[in-house]
C-alpha cells in the first residue's frame, strides 16, 4: 500500500484542502480586485452624475431666485409708472391753464379799480381766479410766487439784476410772472428781478 492509501479519509481530506484553496485562491482574489475595480468606477461615476446634478439644481435655484427678483423688478417700476402717470397726467393740461391763469392775473392788475361800471367786472375776474386757483390747487398745482425770497435758480429764472439800498444780494425784489409746481415737480420757474451788490 502505498502512504496515500494508508491514510485515514479524514488526514486526506485535510491534505487535499490546502491545495485547493491555494489553487482556488487566486482566483477568487482577481475576481473581487476586479469587482473592486467596478465598484470603485461606479461609486466614481455616481459621484460624478450626483455632482452634475447637484450643480443643475442649484443653477435652477439661483434662475429661480433671479426670476422672482427680476418680476419684482418689473411690479416695482410699473406701480412708479402708474404712480406718476396719475401725479403728473395734468401736466399737458397745467401748462395750458397757466396763460389763462396770467391773464386774468394782469386784467386785475390793470384794470381801473376806481371805474365804478369796471367794479362789478373786476370782481368777477377775481371770483373765477380764485375760484380756478383753488380749484387746481386740488389737484397738486401750486404757484411760485418768491417775493422778498432767496434767488433760487433750481425755481427761479432771473430776468434781471438791480442793486436795491438795504436789500441783500441775490434776494427777489419783483415777480414779472409767477412760477408753478405739480405735486412738487416744477413745471414752470418763476420770472424774477434780483437784486445784486453795489
Amino acid at each position: 500500500m502505498s502512504e496515500d492509501q494508508n491514510k485515514t479519509p479524514e488526514e486526506q481530506l485535510e491534505n487535499e484542502q490546502p491545495e485547493n484553496v491555494e489553487e482556488t485562491a487566486p482566483e477568487n482574489e482577481a475576481e473581487a480586485t476586479v469587482e473592486t475595480a467596478q465598484e470603485i468606477d461606479m461609486v466614481a461615476e455616481l459621484s460624478r452624475k450626483l455632482a452634475i446634478a447637484e450643480q443643475k439644481i442649484k443653477d435652477q435655484q439661483d434662475s429661480v431666485i433671479r426670476a422672482k427678483a427680476e418680476m419684482e423688478n418689473v411690479r416695482r417700476r410699473a406701480t412708479q409708472d402708474v404712480e406718476k402717470a396719475h401725479k403728473f397726467a395734468l401736466d399737458k393740461f397745467a401748462e395750458g391753464l397757466l396763460p389763462v391763469i396770467d391773464s386774468m392775473e394782469l386784467a386785475i392788475s390793470h384794470a381801473d379799480q376806481e371805474d365804478e361800471a369796471l367794479k362789478p367786472m373786476i370782481e368777477g375776474v377775481e371770483l373765477t381766479l380764485k375760484s380756478m386757483l383753488s380749484t387746481i390747487e386740488k389737484f397738486g398745482l401750486t404757484p411760485i410766487d418768491p417775493v422778498e425770497q432767496a434767488f433760487d435758480p433750481e425755481k427761479h429764472q432771473a430776468m434781471s439784476m438791480q442793486v436795491v439800498e438795504g436789500v441783500p444780494a441775490n434776494q427777489v425784489i419783483a415777480v414779472m410772472q409767477k412760477g408753478y409746481e405739480l405735486n412738487g415737480r416744477l413745471i414752470r420757474p418763476a420770472m424774477v428781478m434780483v437784486s445784486k451788490a453795489e
